[in-house]
């Protein structure tokens, strides 16, 4: 048997106190940054009753606004608008295209509403084809990298319908498909008397 001398204690460097407490900190200020972030993606970006921001919609060739080729929210001030987020693949919006073509004729002639199609993860041929299936011919255009979804922070798919007061307001969403004109005129018409 051969002897072996007791093993000596492993020396631990300790970390100095100062370096623990910027360990820490640094930890807690990223729960803390990444607690907002998700706290912001959980609330939408704007609200019912809040002001929507300003976007402006590229407009596909023949659903141009007024002769324009992109039409910005703020630039309808003044007017009621209706956000229609649609897609050429989503069975629900065609059972409503119907009934948005037959408001936005019934609108239109005034100039007190404007509806805009958002086309939302669509190609734009797909989306061209859908429109002139179903004879729509308020202003559309594609919803690019998806900027505007990002502003109403839509989680729930298509169709979603936003309306926005004459001051820029959201006042009202629909999510799925509208039953009927008389559901679409029933929110329009007490906006236009406000």
């Amino acid at each position: 048997m051969t002897d072996h001398p007791p093993a000596s204690p492993v020396s631990r460097r300790s970390v100095p106190l100062w370096a623990q407490i910027l360990v820490w900190g640094f930890l807690l200020g990223l729960l803390v940054v990444l607690g907002i972030g998700l706290a912001r993606v959980q609330r939408p970006v704007i609200a019912v009753g809040r002001a929507v921001p300003d976007f402006t919609l590229p407009l596909y060739e023949g659903y141009e606004y007024e002769g324009l080729r992109q039409v910005r929210l703020s630039d309808l001030r003044g007017r009621v608008v209706l956000v229609n987020f649609w897609a050429s693949w989503c069975k629900p919006c065609e059972s409503e295209a119907a009934d948005l073509e037959a408001a936005w004729r019934l609108y239109q002639p005034t100039g007190q509403v404007v509806f805009l199609g958002v086309d939302y993860v669509d190609t734009p041929l797909e989306g061209l084809s859908y429109l002139v299936k179903f004879d729509i011919t308020y202003p559309n255009g594609p919803d690019m990298g998806s900027r505007i979804s990002a502003i109403f922070n839509r989680e729930m798919g298509v169709p979603e319908t936003y309306f926005i007061d004459r001051q820029g307001i959201l006042r009202y969403i629909k999510i799925g498909p509208f039953a009927s004109l008389a559901e679409i005129q029933a929110i329009l018409d007490p906006l236009l008397e406000r």
